[in-house]
């Protein structure tokens, strides 16, 4: 039973959320900037068109628009991976998918901490793209001791927030005093520090291993390093970004345009060179630096494919890296191969390629006889409008795309393309859940709430 007292998880991870936007608009203000354009795109978008806009305001997303974000964190041991599920299992948030960037270059797997509910993701679908360092693709033996050794000693989060977590565990939640103190206090884990916790020297042996290594092993904490607002438009954000004198990627990582977006795209400003203070060696006084870590994201987020769907996905994409190695232009092959993927909500619902939500269209009056009628013939007849589900995850390869555009290196290097799942998972300490999983159960919902609204008719 609910305890009235008790904050709900949504509320505190709307207050997080909230937060952890300030704190990062604060250290990073070209970030505040980015939302400015992301939040005029949005509106010119649904000004100039009203279906989209009516179809949001149905499906309860305009408040969810605007507030929507993702943030990414990489994490150096598997002790610090249990806790942060703890810490976010407070806010509602869950393990969903295994991502294992190593056959990309990224030596790093990782899992998104999200809501799973329809009503909590409408309510605030906050997410984190939470990396675990594997150091044992470091090849130098001596350096990944010397990282392990340097993690081993490092505490990410403050002990106000691991009591509340444990409060939070042992009577069900937080009372909206405790829900306050908890997000000052976890937040510290993600804030930024202008200190690294090792030498000069000793930070560039590690930005020699990967540039990735150096940025998680050579400071206190995970800080935030990236927080991303949806757009609706993200050609005309990127656009907009490189006018604003932003230094921009060079390319959008995911699918090309499409009049029907799929999956998910996603670009950014370049990371920033920032001011790092190294601690005094030995015979040394402490020396000034820089690092260059954190960046500007954002994303586009469209219809989440079913199984068939990705299969379709991931053949074309294979098909056009397969034509960029041999020299083709990638964004053209891109083009080219995904010109065999159906661009019409009509066509990827029909074919089962993209997962979607059903109800009852507004205005209808229920027929004794449309509840024996199969869903495609109601849709047909406008007794049912298709929602798509938006997708809500992420993509391995987009995702070291960006990492590698942001960690200044081409990731030229490969590392083994064996799973390592379930290392993951007992590290985390729990399964991830599967997304594909997930998507089924909302749309069979939507189905059976369907079902029942016109059994009344």
């Amino acid at each position: 039973m609910t305890n009235p007292t008790h904050v709900s998880s949504d509320e505190i991870r709307t207050r997080f959320a909230a937060a952890m936007s300030e704190m990062y608009r604060q250290e990073v203000p070209l970030y505040g900037d980015l939302i400015d354009l992301v939040t005029r795109t949005n509106q010119d978008v649904l000004t100039g068109d009203p279906g989209l806009r009516a179809r949001f305001e149905q499906d309860g997303g305009l408040a969810r628009l605007s507030a929507e974000r993702h943030g990414a964190i990489r994490l150096g041991l598997p002790a610090e991976l249990a806790t942060m599920r703890r810490l976010f299992a407070v806010m509602g948030m869950h393990p969903v998918g295994y991502y294992d960037l190593a056959p990309a270059g990224v030596p790093v797997h990782a899992t998104a901490f999200r809501p799973v509910t329809d009503e909590a993701l409408r309510r605030n679908p906050f997410r984190v793209f939470t990396s675990l360092l594997r150091l044992e693709l470091v090849e130098d033996t001596t350096l990944r001791q010397q990282a392990e050794d340097i993690l081993s000693t490092r505490r990410i989060f403050t002990q106000e927030v691991l009591d509340l977590i444990n409060r939070a565990e042992d009577q069900g939640g937080l009372d909206t005093t405790q829900a306050d103190r908890f997000v000052a206090a976890a937040i510290e884990t993600f804030r930024w520090h202008g200190q690294s916790t090792v030498t000069q020297a000793d930070y560039r042996h590690m930005l020699d291993a990967h540039r990735l290594v150096a940025d998680v092993v050579c400071f206190p904490g995970p800080h935030i390093n990236h927080l991303t607002p949806r757009t609706l438009d993200i050609d005309a954000t990127h656009r907009a970004m490189a006018a604003a004198g932003m230094r921009v990627k060079a390319s959008i990582e995911g699918p090309p345009y499409r009049r029907c977006p799929i999956l998910l795209r996603q670009t950014s400003f370049l990371a920033l060179n920032e001011a790092v203070l190294f601690p005094a060696g030995a015979g040394q006084e402490s020396q000034s630096g820089a690092h260059t870590a954190r960046f500007g994201e954002i994303e586009q987020r469209g219809v989440a494919l079913t199984p068939t769907g990705r299969a379709l996905y991931d053949r074309l994409l294979d098909l056009a890296r397969a034509d960029a190695a041999g020299g083709s232009d990638h964004a053209t092959s891109l083009t080219h191969h995904f010109a065999h993927f159906p661009d019409d909500e009509e066509t990827l619902r029909t074919e089962r390629l993209g997962w979607f939500r059903y109800a009852v269209t507004p205005g209808y009056r229920p027929h004794r006889d449309d509840s024996e009628a199969s869903m495609d013939d109601l849709v047909r007849r406008k007794v049912v409008t298709a929602i798509p589900i938006t997708y809500e995850d992420f993509l391995p390869v987009s995702a070291a795309g960006i990492f590698q555009s942001n960690l200044g290196t081409d990731a030229a290097r490969s590392y083994s393309t064996r799973s390592h799942r379930k290392v993951f998972e007992s590290a985390l300490g729990a399964q991830t859940r599967d997304e594909q999983a997930l998507y089924e159960a909302a749309q069979a919902r939507s189905v059976v709430q369907v079902r029942a609204a016109l059994s009344r008719g």
